[in-house]
């Protein structure tokens, strides 16, 4: 007996010693998804460490840039006078405040918060979002801008997940003042808006983006308002077809007329309305029955359904589907441009209905097709079916109840 009670004791000192043990390890990294998160950022740090030692770094635009921050800094205050190396500066005005540093990690670190805030993305598939050995490029070998855009379209991102909209809206305008680019994500973005802000918050943030782009781009503004605003948010620059990866199959006298920059952006348009009303406003009766309520004078004046809390996984995934639809009609990617949507790419396809293999095998073809150089009919022409392989896979892909509020299952993780 005093056996058996000896026995019993040890066992519960035992547990005890195991549960105080347990609580010793921090609540977050009980979670598989977060040390896995923080294990890939340790490894990519080490891989970029790496390359910055032992690769060479390759000038394409860097020149140029310091040529244009050069012109800014002698006071020249013409947009269409700052020209570089490759060109004159087409970019808006923020682009001109910044230095580059290394922003890999930073972005990553950022990319993997908002993986690890949803719940689409299995643990173990998080490691696609290093393997990419052309992003890598783009932003340690390379240096081009779009790095510095797309870390704070990612930042604006993690910021709306935690609710912090006016914050995310400013971090937003300023990844624009970097880098056009990223007002693909402006038509998902403002659906968002209207679901989980209330009116008078919706007019709020965009005064303050507004107000970001007015401070940033207020030397040019004071001084050459109309060369600055038609160079940099010219929206009818016409690219050239070698660099082009998505659409080299296109003889170039049909790549460079306005009839092919037309009908994509009728596609873009078409797509995204679309998309909007039958996937990201389903739930409320379609796009224009969402539009109809939310602008109504009852709306504004009293109490109405709005605002809401939104699921991330439904923030996420709209904001990621509106720029894909914007890549997809683009009338040309060039090299630097996979990351304005590479880090969305496991979400994208995580969410549709396709088997882990074909998903995993459609990863690995995007990211072959990048990693021609130059590009060819054939890759290109294969990276365009991949596009709209996606784009399938997420339209039959089920569109979900987007709010926090309502009790509805949540996308199982295959």
């Amino acid at each position: 007996m005093a056996v058996k009670n000896s026995t019993s004791a040890h066992a519960k000192r035992s547990r005890k010693k195991a549960a105080a043990s347990s609580s010793l390890i921090p609540k977050f990294m009980k979670n598989p998804k977060t040390t896995m998160a923080l294990a890939l950022l340790i490894i990519d740090s080490l891989l970029v460490s790496f390359i910055i030692a032992y690769v060479p770094y390759t000038k394409i635009d860097w020149d140029a840039y310091m040529s244009q921050v050069s012109g800014f800094l002698g006071g020249e205050r013409d947009y269409k006078n700052l020209k570089g190396d490759t060109g004159p500066l087409v970019y808006p005005a923020g682009f001109l405040y910044i230095l580059f540093g290394i922003l890999y990690i930073i972005n990553l670190g950022i990319v993997l918060l908002i993986y690890v805030k949803t719940d689409v993305l299995p643990w173990w598939a998080l490691i696609l979002l290093c393997l990419s050995k052309r992003v890598h490029s783009i932003f340690v070998l390379r240096l081009f801008n779009d790095c510095f855009a797309m870390t704070l379209l990612h930042a604006a991102m993690g910021s709306i997940l935690f609710g912090w909209w006016h914050l995310g809206l400013i971090i937003f305008s300023a990844a624009v003042s970097i880098k056009m680019n990223v007002l693909l994500y402006a038509p998902s973005l403002f659906i968002l808006m209207l679901k989980a802000m209330s009116f008078s918050g919706v007019i709020s943030a965009l005064a303050g983006a507004a107000l970001v782009q007015i401070v940033l781009g207020l030397p040019f503004l004071l001084s050459f308002p109309i060369e600055y605003i038609s160079r940099a948010f010219n929206l009818g620059r016409i690219f050239i077809h070698f660099w082009s990866v998505n659409f080299k199959f296109v003889p170039e006298p049909i790549f460079v007329s306005k009839e092919f920059a037309l009908s994509l952006l009728i596609a873009h348009l078409v797509l995204l309305v679309v998309f909007a009303h039958y996937k990201w406003c389903k739930h409320e009766g379609g796009l224009f029955k969402f539009l109809r309520s939310r602008i109504s004078f009852c709306s504004i004046t009293s109490c109405s359904a709005w605002p809401k809390t939104l699921k991330k996984e439904h923030i996420v995934t709209t904001m990621f589907v509106g720029n894909f639809i914007g890549i997809i009609c683009a009338r040309s990617l060039h090299y630097q441009f996979y990351s304005w949507y590479f880090y969305s790419l496991p979400h994208l396809l995580w969410i549709t209905a396709f088997p882990t293999l074909l998903r995993v095998l459609i990863f690995v073809g995007v990211e072959l097709c990048w990693n021609v150089f130059p590009s060819n009919l054939y890759s290109s022409l294969l990276l365009l079916c991949l596009h709209l392989l996606i784009v399938c896979g997420l339209w039959y892909s089920m569109a979900e109840n987007p709010y926090e509020s309502d009790k509805s299952d949540r996308q199982k993780v295959k």
